[in-house]
Protein backbone atom coordinates (compact mmCIF):
# COMPACT_ATOMS: atom_id res chain seq x y z
CA UNK A 1 0.00 0.00 0.00
CA UNK A 2 1.62 3.55 -0.87
CA UNK A 3 0.90 6.68 -0.09
CA UNK A 4 2.29 10.84 0.34
CA UNK A 5 4.60 13.22 -1.74
CA UNK A 6 7.46 15.25 -1.00
CA UNK A 7 9.48 16.82 -3.01
CA UNK A 8 12.59 19.58 -2.81
CA UNK A 9 14.65 21.45 -5.01
CA UNK A 10 17.12 22.88 -2.54
CA UNK A 11 20.31 25.22 -3.47
CA UNK A 12 23.51 25.32 -0.90
CA UNK A 13 24.32 28.20 -2.14
CA UNK A 14 23.84 31.99 -0.18
CA UNK A 15 21.02 33.74 -0.78
CA UNK A 16 19.61 31.23 -3.58
CA UNK A 17 16.39 31.22 -3.45
CA UNK A 18 15.00 27.77 -2.76
CA UNK A 19 12.09 26.64 -5.33
CA UNK A 20 9.41 23.62 -4.47
CA UNK A 21 7.33 22.20 -2.10
CA UNK A 22 9.59 23.11 0.63
CA UNK A 23 11.03 26.49 -0.99
CA UNK A 24 12.45 28.75 1.37
CA UNK A 25 15.01 31.90 0.68
CA UNK A 26 18.21 32.44 3.00
CA UNK A 27 17.76 35.97 4.30
CA UNK A 28 20.93 36.44 6.73
CA UNK A 29 23.88 34.26 7.68
CA UNK A 30 25.48 34.64 11.32
CA UNK A 31 27.50 31.92 12.11
CA UNK A 32 25.44 28.69 12.18
CA UNK A 33 22.22 30.46 12.86
CA UNK A 34 20.02 30.95 9.70
CA UNK A 35 16.83 32.99 9.17
CA UNK A 36 14.42 31.48 7.04
CA UNK A 37 11.37 33.11 5.54
CA UNK A 38 8.61 31.58 2.94
CA UNK A 39 9.94 32.26 -0.82
CA UNK A 40 7.27 33.23 -3.42
CA UNK A 41 7.13 30.22 -5.27
CA UNK A 42 6.21 28.37 -8.21
CA UNK A 43 5.43 25.35 -6.82
CA UNK A 44 3.63 24.44 -3.69
CA UNK A 45 4.44 26.91 -0.82
CA UNK A 46 2.60 30.37 -1.31
CA UNK A 47 -1.18 30.64 -2.21
CA UNK A 48 -1.66 32.31 -5.56
CA UNK A 49 -3.01 35.61 -5.37
CA UNK A 50 -5.93 34.94 -7.28
CA UNK A 51 -7.98 31.44 -7.45
CA UNK A 52 -7.23 31.05 -11.11
CA UNK A 53 -3.74 31.20 -10.97
CA UNK A 54 -4.31 27.79 -8.49
CA UNK A 55 -6.29 26.19 -10.66
CA UNK A 56 -4.28 27.15 -13.87
CA UNK A 57 -1.22 25.65 -12.23
CA UNK A 58 -2.65 22.09 -11.98
CA UNK A 59 -4.10 22.46 -15.33
CA UNK A 60 -1.08 23.20 -16.81
CA UNK A 61 0.86 20.55 -14.72
CA UNK A 62 -0.68 17.74 -16.82
CA UNK A 63 -3.10 16.95 -19.75
CA UNK A 64 -7.04 17.61 -18.82
CA UNK A 65 -7.48 14.63 -19.67
CA UNK A 66 -7.49 11.98 -16.98
CA UNK A 67 -6.01 8.65 -17.24
CA UNK A 68 -6.62 5.66 -15.20
CA UNK A 69 -5.44 1.79 -15.07
CA UNK A 70 -8.05 1.29 -17.87
CA UNK A 71 -7.57 3.84 -20.41
CA UNK A 72 -4.48 5.85 -20.45
CA UNK A 73 -3.98 5.91 -24.39
CA UNK A 74 -3.26 9.92 -23.38
CA UNK A 75 -0.05 9.33 -22.24
CA UNK A 76 1.18 6.91 -24.68
CA UNK A 77 1.59 8.86 -28.14
CA UNK A 78 5.22 9.60 -28.35
CA UNK A 79 4.75 12.88 -30.68
CA UNK A 80 3.40 14.86 -27.52
CA UNK A 81 5.86 13.12 -24.87
CA UNK A 82 9.12 15.08 -24.16
CA UNK A 83 12.76 13.52 -23.88
CA UNK A 84 13.18 12.16 -20.13
CA UNK A 85 14.18 15.46 -17.86
CA UNK A 86 17.29 15.90 -16.42
CA UNK A 87 16.37 15.60 -13.38
CA UNK A 88 14.43 11.85 -13.31
CA UNK A 89 17.57 10.96 -15.03
CA UNK A 90 19.80 12.38 -12.28
CA UNK A 91 17.09 10.22 -9.70
CA UNK A 92 17.73 7.03 -11.47
CA UNK A 93 21.45 7.43 -11.89
CA UNK A 94 21.99 8.25 -8.57
CA UNK A 95 19.78 5.18 -7.51
CA UNK A 96 21.98 3.36 -9.23
CA UNK A 97 24.82 4.42 -8.13
CA UNK A 98 24.02 3.53 -4.51
CA UNK A 99 23.15 0.00 -5.00
CA UNK A 100 20.18 0.50 -6.61
CA UNK A 101 18.97 -3.09 -9.20
CA UNK A 102 18.72 -2.36 -12.52
CA UNK A 103 14.67 -1.64 -12.45
CA UNK A 104 12.39 -2.91 -15.39
CA UNK A 105 10.51 0.60 -14.75
CA UNK A 106 11.67 4.21 -15.84
CA UNK A 107 10.52 7.90 -14.74
CA UNK A 108 8.55 9.13 -18.37
CA UNK A 109 7.51 12.76 -18.56
CA UNK A 110 4.24 13.76 -19.56
CA UNK A 111 4.01 16.72 -21.54
CA UNK A 112 1.37 18.82 -21.07
CA UNK A 113 0.44 22.37 -21.61
CA UNK A 114 3.84 23.76 -21.21
CA UNK A 115 4.48 21.89 -18.22
CA UNK A 116 5.79 18.02 -17.00
CA UNK A 117 4.49 15.32 -14.50
CA UNK A 118 6.81 12.75 -14.27
CA UNK A 119 5.07 9.10 -13.94
CA UNK A 120 6.94 5.72 -13.25
CA UNK A 121 6.24 3.21 -16.58
CA UNK A 122 7.56 -0.24 -17.89
CA UNK A 123 10.75 0.29 -19.34
CA UNK A 124 10.28 -2.81 -21.54
CA UNK A 125 7.20 -5.26 -21.86
CA UNK A 126 6.29 -6.80 -18.69
CA UNK A 127 4.42 -10.32 -17.49
CA UNK A 128 2.59 -10.84 -14.79
CA UNK A 129 4.75 -11.79 -11.91
CA UNK A 130 7.68 -10.16 -12.69
CA UNK A 131 9.80 -8.46 -9.77
CA UNK A 132 10.15 -4.77 -11.88
CA UNK A 133 11.29 -2.40 -8.63
CA UNK A 134 13.70 -3.62 -5.66
CA UNK A 135 14.85 -0.78 -3.80
CA UNK A 136 17.53 -1.61 -0.91
CA UNK A 137 16.62 -0.74 2.47
CA UNK A 138 19.54 2.46 2.83
CA UNK A 139 17.74 4.27 0.11
CA UNK A 140 14.12 4.16 1.68
CA UNK A 141 13.47 7.06 3.83
CA UNK A 142 12.03 5.74 7.56
CA UNK A 143 11.63 6.76 11.48
CA UNK A 144 14.06 4.20 11.90
CA UNK A 145 17.01 5.63 9.38
CA UNK A 146 15.68 9.12 10.10
CA UNK A 147 16.18 8.63 14.29
CA UNK A 148 18.91 5.95 14.05
CA UNK A 149 17.37 4.50 17.12
CA UNK A 150 14.31 2.34 17.21
CA UNK A 151 12.88 3.12 20.32
CA UNK A 152 12.91 7.02 20.08
CA UNK A 153 11.21 6.84 16.68
CA UNK A 154 8.45 4.65 18.53
CA UNK A 155 8.43 6.83 21.67
CA UNK A 156 8.08 10.38 19.96
CA UNK A 157 5.04 9.01 17.38
CA UNK A 158 3.45 7.26 20.00
CA UNK A 159 2.96 10.49 22.37
CA UNK A 160 2.22 13.71 20.27
CA UNK A 161 3.42 13.53 16.35
CA UNK A 162 2.22 11.35 13.75
CA UNK A 163 5.14 9.39 11.77
CA UNK A 164 4.03 11.62 8.68
CA UNK A 165 5.10 14.64 10.80
CA UNK A 166 8.78 13.44 12.33
CA UNK A 167 9.28 12.30 8.28
CA UNK A 168 8.34 15.49 7.52
CA UNK A 169 10.24 17.64 9.38
CA UNK A 170 13.25 15.68 8.52
CA UNK A 171 12.77 16.14 4.81
CA UNK A 172 12.15 20.01 5.02
CA UNK A 173 15.82 19.94 7.33
CA UNK A 174 17.22 17.63 4.50
CA UNK A 175 16.33 20.05 1.95
CA UNK A 176 17.99 23.06 3.66
CA UNK A 177 21.31 21.43 3.51
CA UNK A 178 20.94 21.14 -0.84
CA UNK A 179 23.29 19.46 -2.10
CA UNK A 180 25.07 18.30 0.92
CA UNK A 181 21.76 16.20 0.97
CA UNK A 182 22.38 12.47 0.47
CA UNK A 183 18.71 12.64 -0.82
CA UNK A 184 19.58 15.62 -3.11
CA UNK A 185 18.37 14.19 -6.13
CA UNK A 186 15.32 12.40 -5.03
CA UNK A 187 14.29 15.61 -3.34
CA UNK A 188 14.61 17.77 -6.46
CA UNK A 189 12.47 15.18 -8.20
CA UNK A 190 9.68 15.28 -5.44
CA UNK A 191 10.06 18.96 -6.23
CA UNK A 192 9.30 19.09 -9.60
CA UNK A 193 6.16 16.68 -8.66
CA UNK A 194 4.88 19.37 -6.21
CA UNK A 195 2.64 16.99 -4.75
CA UNK A 196 0.69 16.27 -7.46
CA UNK A 197 -1.17 12.75 -7.84
CA UNK A 198 -1.66 10.82 -11.24
CA UNK A 199 -4.35 13.57 -12.58
CA UNK A 200 -2.59 16.82 -12.45
CA UNK A 201 -3.93 17.77 -9.12
CA UNK A 202 -2.56 18.38 -5.70
CA UNK A 203 -4.77 17.50 -2.02
CA UNK A 204 -7.09 19.38 -1.42
CA UNK A 205 -5.00 20.26 1.84
CA UNK A 206 -3.28 22.93 -0.65
CA UNK A 207 -6.23 24.29 -2.19
CA UNK A 208 -6.55 28.09 -2.87
CA UNK A 209 -8.89 29.65 -0.16
CA UNK A 210 -12.33 28.68 -0.75
CA UNK A 211 -12.32 26.01 -3.17
CA UNK A 212 -12.56 23.60 -1.42
CA UNK A 213 -15.71 24.95 -0.19
CA UNK A 214 -16.64 25.83 -3.91
CA UNK A 215 -15.83 22.95 -5.88
CA UNK A 216 -16.74 20.56 -3.47
CA UNK A 217 -19.93 21.72 -2.10
CA UNK A 218 -22.41 19.14 -0.29
CA UNK A 219 -19.27 16.61 0.44
CA UNK A 220 -18.64 15.36 3.68
CA UNK A 221 -14.73 15.80 2.31
CA UNK A 222 -15.55 19.45 3.04
CA UNK A 223 -15.75 19.24 6.99
CA UNK A 224 -12.70 16.11 6.37
CA UNK A 225 -10.25 18.57 4.73
CA UNK A 226 -10.84 21.13 7.79
CA UNK A 227 -10.46 18.49 10.38
CA UNK A 228 -6.90 17.37 8.75
CA UNK A 229 -5.67 20.84 8.27
CA UNK A 230 -6.36 21.02 12.46
CA UNK A 231 -4.67 17.87 13.00
CA UNK A 232 -1.70 19.26 11.05
CA UNK A 233 -1.60 22.34 12.58
CA UNK A 234 -1.46 20.83 16.29
CA UNK A 235 1.45 18.69 14.75
CA UNK A 236 2.74 21.93 13.98
CA UNK A 237 2.58 23.09 17.42
CA UNK A 238 4.50 20.25 18.68
CA UNK A 239 7.39 20.08 16.43
CA UNK A 240 10.22 21.64 18.85
CA UNK A 241 9.45 18.38 21.05
CA UNK A 242 11.29 16.21 18.76
CA UNK A 243 13.94 19.17 18.20
CA UNK A 244 14.40 18.36 21.80
CA UNK A 245 13.89 15.11 22.36
CA UNK A 246 15.94 14.20 19.49
CA UNK A 247 18.62 16.08 19.66
CA UNK A 248 21.47 13.54 18.08
CA UNK A 249 19.69 14.06 14.80
CA UNK A 250 18.90 17.49 14.60
CA UNK A 251 22.39 18.52 15.63
CA UNK A 252 23.26 17.71 12.25
CA UNK A 253 20.97 20.76 11.48
CA UNK A 254 22.44 24.02 12.45
CA UNK A 255 19.44 26.44 11.67
CA UNK A 256 16.54 27.51 13.97
CA UNK A 257 14.20 25.15 15.94
CA UNK A 258 11.05 24.23 13.80
CA UNK A 259 8.62 26.39 14.76
CA UNK A 260 11.30 29.38 14.06
CA UNK A 261 12.47 27.94 11.09
CA UNK A 262 8.82 26.92 9.37
CA UNK A 263 5.90 28.40 9.09
CA UNK A 264 2.68 26.73 9.60
CA UNK A 265 1.89 27.57 6.26
CA UNK A 266 4.99 25.63 5.04
CA UNK A 267 4.60 22.78 7.28
CA UNK A 268 1.71 22.13 5.95
CA UNK A 269 2.44 22.06 2.45
CA UNK A 270 4.93 19.91 3.02
CA UNK A 271 3.30 17.88 5.53
CA UNK A 272 0.70 17.17 2.64
CA UNK A 273 3.81 16.24 -0.06
CA UNK A 274 4.92 13.73 2.32
CA UNK A 275 1.39 12.26 2.90
CA UNK A 276 1.11 11.30 -1.03
CA UNK A 277 4.42 9.79 -1.09
CA UNK A 278 4.31 8.00 2.22
CA UNK A 279 4.24 4.06 1.10
CA UNK A 280 2.50 1.75 4.37
CA UNK A 281 4.96 -1.14 4.40
CA UNK A 282 3.41 -3.90 5.91
CA UNK A 283 4.88 -6.78 8.07
CA UNK A 284 7.40 -4.65 9.39
CA UNK A 285 8.31 -2.85 12.72
CA UNK A 286 6.44 0.00 13.64
CA UNK A 287 9.38 2.51 12.95
CA UNK A 288 9.51 1.10 9.18
CA UNK A 289 5.94 1.23 8.80
CA UNK A 290 5.95 4.18 6.72
CA UNK A 291 8.49 4.82 3.89
CA UNK A 292 9.18 6.87 1.10
CA UNK A 293 10.24 4.75 -1.88
CA UNK A 294 12.17 6.23 -4.90
CA UNK A 295 10.17 5.32 -8.20
CA UNK A 296 7.42 5.37 -5.72
CA UNK A 297 4.32 6.97 -5.38
CA UNK A 298 4.09 10.03 -6.46
CA UNK A 299 6.14 8.73 -9.68
CA UNK A 300 3.97 5.25 -9.63
CA UNK A 301 0.20 5.42 -10.14
CA UNK A 302 -2.18 4.31 -7.78
CA UNK A 303 -5.57 1.93 -8.55
CA UNK A 304 -7.83 0.44 -5.95
CA UNK A 305 -8.24 -2.70 -8.07
CA UNK A 306 -4.45 -3.24 -8.50
CA UNK A 307 -2.93 -6.09 -6.64
CA UNK A 308 0.42 -4.97 -6.59
CA UNK A 309 1.84 -3.64 -3.60
CA UNK A 310 5.04 -2.26 -2.83
CA UNK A 311 6.54 -4.76 -0.22
CA UNK A 312 9.66 -5.55 2.42
CA UNK A 313 11.50 -8.40 1.52
CA UNK A 314 13.06 -9.26 4.62
CA UNK A 315 15.59 -11.38 3.41
CA UNK A 316 17.20 -9.30 1.15
CA UNK A 317 16.12 -5.95 3.00
CA UNK A 318 14.86 -4.57 -0.06
CA UNK A 319 11.07 -3.04 -1.32
CA UNK A 320 10.17 -4.91 -3.84
CA UNK A 321 7.12 -4.58 -6.66
CA UNK A 322 6.23 -7.36 -8.51
CA UNK A 323 2.94 -6.66 -10.88
CA UNK A 324 -0.32 -8.41 -11.31
CA UNK A 325 -0.50 -8.24 -15.08
CA UNK A 326 1.55 -7.63 -18.54
CA UNK A 327 2.35 -4.40 -19.62
CA UNK A 328 3.29 -3.15 -22.96
CA UNK A 329 6.67 -0.97 -22.72
CA UNK A 330 5.65 2.49 -22.12
CA UNK A 331 2.62 1.65 -20.03
CA UNK A 332 1.98 3.66 -16.72
CA UNK A 333 2.64 0.93 -14.04
CA UNK A 334 0.13 0.56 -11.24
CA UNK A 335 -0.01 -0.58 -7.43
CA UNK A 336 -2.60 -0.64 -5.16
CA UNK A 337 -3.66 2.10 -2.71
CA UNK A 338 -5.11 0.44 -0.29
CA UNK A 339 -9.12 0.07 0.66
CA UNK A 340 -9.59 3.71 0.71
CA UNK A 341 -12.79 5.43 -0.49
CA UNK A 342 -12.19 8.03 -3.08
CA UNK A 343 -12.68 10.89 -0.15
CA UNK A 344 -9.59 9.69 1.29
CA UNK A 345 -7.83 9.18 -2.14
CA UNK A 346 -8.47 12.36 -3.15
CA UNK A 347 -7.67 14.09 0.58
CA UNK A 348 -4.45 12.08 0.79
CA UNK A 349 -3.06 11.98 -3.01
CA UNK A 350 -5.68 14.09 -5.21
CA UNK A 351 -6.84 11.18 -7.31
CA UNK A 352 -10.37 9.87 -7.34
CA UNK A 353 -10.40 6.36 -8.65
CA UNK A 354 -14.27 5.90 -10.26
CA UNK A 355 -13.08 1.84 -10.56
CA UNK A 356 -12.85 2.08 -6.68
CA UNK A 357 -14.58 -0.58 -5.16
CA UNK A 358 -14.38 1.02 -1.92
CA UNK A 359 -16.34 3.61 -2.31
CA UNK A 360 -18.77 4.49 0.28
CA UNK A 361 -21.15 7.32 1.88
CA UNK A 362 -22.16 7.61 5.63
CA UNK A 363 -25.35 8.23 7.27
CA UNK A 364 -25.89 8.56 10.74
CA UNK A 365 -29.44 7.60 12.91
CA UNK A 366 -29.66 8.57 16.30
CA UNK A 367 -32.98 7.91 18.70
CA UNK A 368 -33.41 10.56 21.09
CA UNK A 369 -32.88 10.40 24.65
CA UNK A 370 -36.51 11.92 25.21
CA UNK A 371 -37.88 9.07 23.39
CA UNK A 372 -40.52 7.94 25.96
CA UNK A 373 -39.24 4.27 25.59
CA UNK A 374 -35.27 4.88 25.20
CA UNK A 375 -33.91 2.93 28.11
CA UNK A 376 -35.57 -0.37 26.65
CA UNK A 377 -34.65 0.81 23.26
CA UNK A 378 -31.00 1.76 23.96
CA UNK A 379 -31.10 -1.74 26.16
CA UNK A 380 -32.04 -3.89 22.82
CA UNK A 381 -29.52 -2.17 20.65
CA UNK A 382 -26.81 -2.87 23.05
CA UNK A 383 -27.89 -6.63 23.05
CA UNK A 384 -26.63 -6.32 18.87
CA UNK A 385 -23.63 -4.28 19.89
CA UNK A 386 -25.38 -1.14 18.34
CA UNK A 387 -26.08 2.41 20.30
CA UNK A 388 -28.65 4.87 20.04
CA UNK A 389 -26.68 7.10 17.75
CA UNK A 390 -24.96 4.19 15.13
CA UNK A 391 -23.42 4.86 11.91
CA UNK A 392 -24.02 3.15 8.35
CA UNK A 393 -22.34 2.73 5.36
CA UNK A 394 -24.15 3.40 2.35
CA UNK A 395 -21.93 1.84 -0.91
CA UNK A 396 -22.57 1.80 -4.83
CA UNK A 397 -24.34 -1.42 -6.24
CA UNK A 398 -25.24 -2.59 -3.39
CA UNK A 399 -28.78 -3.19 -0.91
CA UNK A 400 -29.35 -1.08 1.97
CA UNK A 401 -26.98 -1.91 4.84
CA UNK A 402 -29.09 -4.95 6.46
CA UNK A 403 -29.20 -3.25 9.69
CA UNK A 404 -30.39 0.04 8.73
CA UNK A 405 -34.23 -0.63 8.42
CA UNK A 406 -34.55 -2.98 11.40
CA UNK A 407 -32.95 0.11 13.45
CA UNK A 408 -35.39 2.48 12.12
CA UNK A 409 -38.23 0.52 12.76
CA UNK A 410 -37.01 0.00 16.26
CA UNK A 411 -36.93 3.47 16.54
CA UNK A 412 -40.63 4.44 15.33
CA UNK A 413 -41.55 2.04 18.06
CA UNK A 414 -44.51 3.93 20.01
CA UNK A 415 -44.73 0.72 22.62
CA UNK A 416 -43.17 -2.20 24.63
CA UNK A 417 -45.38 -4.56 22.36
CA UNK A 418 -43.65 -3.62 19.28
CA UNK A 419 -41.00 -3.41 20.80
CA UNK A 420 -40.93 -7.24 21.08
CA UNK A 421 -41.94 -7.68 18.04
CA UNK A 422 -39.17 -5.53 16.38
CA UNK A 423 -36.30 -5.75 18.55
CA UNK A 424 -34.63 -8.62 16.67
CA UNK A 425 -32.51 -7.12 13.92
CA UNK A 426 -32.83 -9.74 11.65
CA UNK A 427 -32.27 -8.52 8.18
CA UNK A 428 -35.78 -9.87 6.79
CA UNK A 429 -37.67 -8.47 9.89
CA UNK A 430 -41.44 -7.95 10.43
CA UNK A 431 -42.29 -4.24 8.56
CA UNK A 432 -44.26 -2.14 11.34
CA UNK A 433 -48.18 -1.59 10.69
CA UNK A 434 -48.44 0.51 7.65
CA UNK A 435 -48.94 4.21 9.06
CA UNK A 436 -45.63 3.79 10.86
CA UNK A 437 -43.53 1.72 8.19
CA UNK A 438 -44.51 4.48 5.79
CA UNK A 439 -43.11 6.57 8.27
CA UNK A 440 -39.94 4.67 8.62
CA UNK A 441 -39.22 4.95 4.65
CA UNK A 442 -40.30 9.01 4.67
CA UNK A 443 -37.55 9.09 7.72
CA UNK A 444 -34.87 7.55 5.37
CA UNK A 445 -35.80 9.22 2.09
CA UNK A 446 -36.13 12.65 3.64
CA UNK A 447 -32.12 12.07 4.85
CA UNK A 448 -31.20 11.05 0.76
CA UNK A 449 -32.85 13.84 -0.25
CA UNK A 450 -32.07 16.71 2.15
CA UNK A 451 -28.31 15.34 1.39
CA UNK A 452 -28.52 15.47 -2.14
CA UNK A 453 -30.28 18.88 -1.87
CA UNK A 454 -26.55 19.92 -0.40
CA UNK A 455 -24.69 19.99 -3.53
CA UNK A 456 -24.83 22.87 -6.14
CA UNK A 457 -24.56 20.81 -9.22
CA UNK A 458 -26.30 18.24 -10.97
CA UNK A 459 -24.66 15.10 -11.54
CA UNK A 460 -25.08 15.74 -15.79
CA UNK A 461 -23.37 19.28 -14.79
CA UNK A 462 -20.58 16.94 -12.96
CA UNK A 463 -20.75 15.07 -16.34
CA UNK A 464 -19.80 18.21 -18.04
CA UNK A 465 -17.36 19.08 -16.41
CA UNK A 466 -15.29 16.11 -16.28
CA UNK A 467 -15.18 15.80 -20.39
CA UNK A 468 -14.72 19.54 -20.48
CA UNK A 469 -11.13 20.45 -21.94
CA UNK A 470 -10.84 23.78 -20.60
CA UNK A 471 -11.54 22.65 -17.02
CA UNK A 472 -8.54 22.64 -14.47
CA UNK A 473 -7.41 18.91 -12.71
CA UNK A 474 -9.01 20.17 -9.65
CA UNK A 475 -12.12 20.99 -10.61
CA UNK A 476 -12.14 17.17 -12.60
CA UNK A 477 -11.40 15.32 -9.35
CA UNK A 478 -14.09 17.48 -7.63
CA UNK A 479 -16.60 16.65 -10.30
CA UNK A 480 -15.48 12.99 -10.61
CA UNK A 481 -16.04 12.74 -6.73
CA UNK A 482 -19.16 14.64 -6.64
CA UNK A 483 -21.45 12.37 -8.93
CA UNK A 484 -19.91 9.45 -7.21
CA UNK A 485 -21.27 10.35 -3.83
CA UNK A 486 -24.45 11.87 -5.59
CA UNK A 487 -24.90 8.00 -7.24
CA UNK A 488 -24.31 6.30 -3.77
CA UNK A 489 -27.42 8.39 -2.40
CA UNK A 490 -29.18 8.36 -5.40
CA UNK A 491 -28.72 4.54 -5.41
CA UNK A 492 -29.68 4.12 -2.12
CA UNK A 493 -33.05 6.56 -2.54
CA UNK A 494 -33.91 4.17 -5.60
CA UNK A 495 -33.45 1.01 -2.93
CA UNK A 496 -36.14 2.87 -0.56
CA UNK A 497 -38.43 3.74 -3.56
CA UNK A 498 -38.39 -0.25 -4.58
CA UNK A 499 -39.46 -1.22 -1.12
CA UNK A 500 -43.21 -2.04 -0.67
CA UNK A 501 -44.77 1.18 -0.15
CA UNK A 502 -41.26 2.97 -1.09
CA UNK A 503 -42.86 4.85 -3.94
CA UNK A 504 -45.54 6.48 -2.21
CA UNK A 505 -43.15 7.49 0.83
CA UNK A 506 -40.25 8.91 -1.38
CA UNK A 507 -43.46 11.00 -3.01
CA UNK A 508 -44.83 11.84 0.20
CA UNK A 509 -41.58 13.01 1.38
CA UNK A 510 -40.87 15.65 -1.70
CA UNK A 511 -44.19 16.69 -0.85
CA UNK A 512 -43.53 17.36 3.13
CA UNK A 513 -41.89 20.44 4.34
CA UNK A 514 -38.18 19.56 5.05
CA UNK A 515 -38.22 20.22 8.32
CA UNK A 516 -40.49 17.27 9.61
CA UNK A 517 -39.40 15.61 12.60
CA UNK A 518 -39.46 11.98 12.77
CA UNK A 519 -38.93 10.29 15.80
CA UNK A 520 -35.53 8.94 14.35
CA UNK A 521 -32.70 11.54 13.62
CA UNK A 522 -30.94 10.44 10.51
CA UNK A 523 -27.95 13.12 8.66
Amino acid sequence: MTGCSHRSMACGCRHNALRGCFQLTRTQHSGHKVSLKPYRPIGMIVKCQRKQQAVASDNASVSTETYSEESHDDIKSSHDTPPKTKQATFLETWLQSQGMPEPKVKIKAMYRANQNIDITVASQDLRAGDTVLRIPEHLIITLKGVFEDEAMAELLTTDKLSELACVTLYMMYEKMNGKKSRWHHYIKELDRQRGRGQMGAKSPLLWEEGQVESLLAGSPVVNMVKDRLKGIEKEYQELDTVWFMAGSLFRNYPYDIPTEAFSLQLFTQAFATVQASIVHLQDVTLSKRFALVPLGPPLLSYSSTSKAMLKYDSSSREVRLTVDRDYQAGEPVFAWCGPQPNSRLLLNYGIVDEQNPNDKMTITATIPNTDPLFPQKRYLLQQHNMSSQQSFQLQRHHDLPPKLLPYLRLGHCTSSDELKQHGAFSQNSAALPPQQEAQVLQNLASCLQQRLQRYRTSQEEDDAVVVDPRAGPREKVAARLLRIEKSILSGALEKVANLPGGTEAVQATCQKDQGSIFPVKVV
